[in-house]
């Protein structure tokens, strides 16, 4: 499995219904886990800042990361960015073979 960085900021319309955000938030996850079967969640923060959330994911592979994001933006997300991390350790191993 790779590990994904979801980047999320909603819509002004999703951000003035912050009351429901629980709810929808369990919406847009069941979602996601009813489609990306495969996809396991890390972690899940809010931000303060130019994103309002951030996921750490796990998914097999980039076409499931895309649906990540892609279920995202159906849900009311403006922009929903999923970014490659790769663990630090296996990094300085990548730079040794260079």
């Amino acid at each position: 499995m790779q590990t994904f960085v979801l980047m999320t900021k909603l819509s002004q319309e999703m951000s003035a219904k912050m009351k429901n955000r629980e709810q929808l938030g369990r919406q847009w996850l069941d979602e996601v886990k009813h489609k990306c079967p495969k996809v396991k969640f890390i972690a899940h923060y809010a931000l303060l800042g130019k994103y309002d959330f951030m996921d750490i994911y796990e998914a097999p592979d980039a076409i499931s990361a895309t649906k990540v994001s892609l279920i995202s933006r159906e849900n009311g997300a403006m922009q929903a960015e999923s970014w490659t991390a790769i663990p630090y350790k296996q990094f300085l191993e990548l730079i040794n073979e260079c």
